[in-house]
């Protein structure tokens, strides 16, 4: 007679018994899977995952897509001097590269290839693009993040009915809508400093930093009776949630979004002209 203690359901066995019969369309499915959460069956942020991973394919690639007029270029006419100033400047790890406008896409910049023109090597831009994906504004993200797997692309053009472009989209786009906020090249250290300088006069600054401390840092008298942090007071001067790229001018400064995603605000480039401000703690 086998004396071994009997084996602990599985995961799945425990979570079919709960849901007792088959969800019968998907709201009643997400319904049960809240009740197998509240019932610790299932953690709050896989439950999150999950329902990430069923949104996804309900929503298309311009709900996501960073629009046309935020993007960031290189335009293969320029000097590689100042196209490489301008990629260090802005820190982004692709870039697409165009012509005569930003409908004219040859190709994708890494910018580790440039690595070649730092040390001083033979460098043709030209030589150095990656192919560019193209795709449509109404592909389902699901579809697009199968196919980004696929090819090991990150990133895809993404063009309208005429065939003009509209944006770019990149795999951390789609992912953020399944696991939530993915720290990038743009993230400043948990540990460090909330305002961090970048070069004399331009700034990275944390959208959770309080206003009392920006204004320290920067000598402004942005009020924060209504709102603690930096990047609450943006919100409410943008009207709405801001998306990367966007800039606005307060109290003599130029603040441009460095990073966001459909929930929040997390990282801003701060500039102004003059003497650049003291930091506090650095």
């Amino acid at each position: 007679m086998d004396s071994s203690p009997p084996s602990k359901p599985t995961f799945m066995e425990r979570l079919s018994a709960l849901m007792g019969r088959e969800p019968e369309d998907r709201e009643q499915l997400i319904a049960q899977l809240h009740a197998a959460c509240e019932r610790n069956l299932l953690e709050a942020d896989v439950l999150s995952i999950i329902e990430g991973a069923l949104q996804i394919s309900e929503m298309q690639v311009r709900d996501v897509m960073l629009p046309r007029a935020q993007m960031d270029v290189i335009r293969l006419d320029d000097p590689i001097d100042e196209i490489a100033a301008f990629v260090i400047d802005t820190a982004h790890s692709r870039f697409p590269a165009v012509g005569e406008n930003k409908d004219d896409v040859a190709g994708i910049l890494l910018a580790k290839d440039l690595l070649r023109y730092f040390a001083g090597r033979e460098f043709d831009l030209r030589a150095m693009l990656r192919p560019a994906v193209f795709v449509p504004e109404s592909k389902r993200l699901n579809v697009l993040l199968r196919e980004f797997r696929v090819s090991r692309n990150h990133m895809a053009i993404v063009v309208d009915e005429y065939g003009g472009v509209a944006g770019l989209v990149t795999i951390e786009d789609v992912l953020e809508q399944i696991v939530g906020d993915i720290e990038d090249e743009y993230d400043l250290d948990d540990g460090g400093d909330n305002i961090r300088l970048v070069r004399p006069g331009r700034y990275r600054v944390k959208a959770t930093t309080e206003i009392a401390d920006f204004n320290t840092a920067f000598a402004t008298e942005l009020a924060d009776e209504e709102y603690d942090t930096i990047g609450g007071l943006l919100m409410h001067r943008f009207g709405h949630l801001p998306q990367r790229g966007e800039t606005l001018a307060v109290d003599g400064l130029h603040i441009q979004v460095l990073r966001a995603d459909t929930r929040r605000v997390h990282t801003l480039l701060v500039e102004r002209a003059g003497v650049p401000p003291e930091i506090v703690g650095g």
